[in-house]
């Protein structure tokens, strides 16, 4: 049931993106509607100048009651009709391409901010979406939804329903004329339109269903190329380059086959509209040249039919591939809808409160939290961190450091308790605010390809360059960035792989310095970094935790006495809690990993 209310959901906010967008594009649309009758008309005058030059010049019969006035008795009468005939074709030809390009133009400009329009709102989605999703989900798979599935909706629901009301409005347009002229041919031109609707409806339904197997294939090749490229050191490292190759041509190859499958389908599509339309024209000449043998019908009235039964095969023809594209982008249509309908799991209550003017005063009370239903990995804790004061986190592996971390900045929710800061609910804020008032720096020094200041800038909206330079100091990292070629300007690598560890993570440190947060967040700050890096930084961090509440997570247990306070987390559950030296006295879990890493520190040097 919630399965199908989701679905439901994405298809009204799927729709409500696409009216929007029609109704904001109205005046164009009128104008491509307008250009379109154009077209509609134009096309079925082409045949009508040769039918006059046919029946009134050549076989010299009187003219259509219409035109009578350009019945005349000189010599030169022919002539001078036959030049205003042959100029007539021009004028159609030439009026019909250029309300066709206008037709083009505007549907294509429509179509291209419709794709703008669904990528936001699907961009912005996706960042509303838990961390618990991230997780969950196919990177690319989401890659490919954002791409290739957005822009195949361009042509569904701008260009395809214009196309397909033109080529409507023509098909009808020809058979009133058609069935005005002499309706036994009509109806046998007429009767070759149920047989090509029904192969037409097979057809599609097998290209959809190919279709929906290729993009599912299309976003698995898309995440292991994510994966790989993000992961190359490791490949290299171990030498794995076959492998990968080899499973990634066993995905691709898969994917071949359902393009190919697809290619063959959509191929025979267009196969059966020809031969159909070949068929028909073959019966048309010869029944309506029979017709005109036995006088029913002049040979002008042949060629109209010849040339609308070419013209309507035509359309029928672009329909047929029109309707390719568009089971293609249904398919990718219910895909994003799809992705729409899922709800974020963390929202802001409608009566959030902005997160302004905050003490630091943060209070766990009986928070437990799991993954997955059923299973916790945070037990019954129950803590309190005061304003200004410097707590440590500390613990075995997996012991649930991290994912406070994760609860504190409202990326889970707890399965039961609650967080209380400042007094109030920590649900009760909006999480943005929250965010910008607590600084964080992540163990995954994670760095944008762009310059020094911009990423330490990333820490809030306009920072100055002033308060940039001021957070690089107090981050200690102004002096070794006045060593680079250009300063804060120097743009680095991808993830920042043009600097050392430490250096990445004093620009981290910096970032979340820049806002000036009355609670910040380390979580394992010197993991990666070798031992002069790690001394350095956390010196740093010594220095920069005065005046805020500071939680640092680490399993390092070097300079703990720095620390107000400690607790001690084992698979999930608060074991012990004090200072350090408190803790040493008790000859608990905590000293029991401080001495198993002094005697690791101590151990003689290879």
């Amino acid at each position: 049931m919630s399965q199908m209310d989701a679905s439901h959901r994405g298809q009204l906010r799927f729709r409500s993106i696409i009216v929007a967008h029609l109704r904001s594009a109205k005046k164009h649309l009128l104008l491509a509607v307008g250009c379109l009758l154009g077209v509609t008309v134009l096309q079925l005058l082409v045949p009508w100048p040769l039918k006059i030059i046919f029946d009134c010049i050549l076989l010299q019969k009187p003219m259509p009651p219409a035109l009578s006035f350009l019945d005349g008795p000189s010599q030169t009468w022919p002539l001078t009709v036959l030049l205003g005939l042959s100029a007539v074709i021009a004028v159609i030809a030439v009026i019909s391409g250029a309300l066709s390009y206008a037709q083009t133009f505007v549907t294509s400009k429509i179509g291209h901010h419709l794709v703008f329009a669904i990528r936001r709102n699907l961009f912005s989605h996706v960042q509303q979406m838990s961390l618990a999703f991230h997780s969950r989900t196919n990177s690319g798979e989401l890659l490919t939804k954002f791409s290739g599935d957005t822009q195949s909706l361009k042509t569904a629901f701008t260009e395809i329903p214009l196309a397909v009301s033109g080529h409507t409005l023509t098909c009808l347009g020809m058979f009133a004329v058609m069935f005005s002229i002499n309706w036994e041919l009509s109806l046998i031109i007429l009767a070759t339109l149920p047989v090509l609707a029904s192969a037409l409806f097979m057809l599609n339904r097998k290209i959809r269903a190919t279709t929906r197997d290729q993009r599912k294939q299309e976003g698995t090749m898309a995440s292991r190329f994510n994966e790989i490229v993000s992961s190359i050191s490791v490949v290299q490292a171990f030498g794995r380059e076959r492998f990968e190759q080899d499973r990634f041509e066993q995905e691709g190859a898969e994917h071949l086959r359902t393009g190919i499958r697809a290619t063959r389908t959509a191929a025979a599509l267009t196969r059966v509209v020809s031969t159909i339309s070949a068929a028909s024209t073959a019966a048309t000449v010869f029944f309506g040249a029979w017709q005109v043998l036995k006088a029913r019908m002049t040979p002008g009235d042949l060629l109209i039919f010849v040339g609308y039964v070419k013209q309507l095969y035509g359309p029928i023809k672009d329909l047929s591939k029109l309707s390719a594209n568009y089971s293609k982008a249904m398919v990718g249509a219910q895909r994003i809808a799809d992705l729409l309908g899922i709800e974020p799991e963390i929202q802001d209550r409608p009566d959030a409160v902005k997160a302004t003017h905050l003490q630091g005063d943060i209070r766990f009370e009986q928070v437990s939290f799991g993954y997955h239903e059923g299973s916790h990995v945070l037990h019954d804790l129950s803590f309190h961190v005061r304003p200004g004061q410097r707590l440590a986190l500390v613990g075995p592996s997996g012991a649930g450091k991290s994912t406070l971390f994760n609860l504190l900045l409202r990326l889970y929710q707890p399965s039961q308790g609650r967080i209380v800061l400042d007094g109030r609910d920590l649900a009760d804020y909006e999480r943005e605010s929250l965010r910008h008032n607590i600084g964080v720096v992540l163990q995954d020094t994670l760095l944008f390809r762009a310059s020094i200041a911009d990423n330490i800038a990333y820490g809030i909206e306009q920072a100055t360059r002033e308060q940039i330079v001021e957070a690089a100091r107090e981050a200690n990292a102004h002096e070794f960035i006045l060593t680079l070629p250009d300063g804060y300007d120097t743009i680095i690598g991808e993830r920042g792989s043009s600097l050392s560890g430490g250096q990445r993570q004093r620009i981290c440190l910096a970032r979340a310095l820049v806002k000036q947060p009355p609670i910040l967040i380390l979580d394992e700050p010197t993991a990666s970094l070798d031992q002069g890096s790690a001394t350095y930084v956390r010196e740093t961090i010594a220095r920069i935790q005065a005046d805020r509440t500071t939680i640092v997570i680490t399993h390092h247990l070097v300079g703990m006495d720095l620390f107000d306070r400690i607790i001690v987390l084992d698979r999930g559950a608060l074991v012990e809690q004090g200072t350090h030296r408190q803790l040493l006295d008790r000859r608990g879990l905590y000293a029991g990993l401080f001495r198993q890493q002094s005697d690791v520190f101590a151990s003689p040097q290879s």
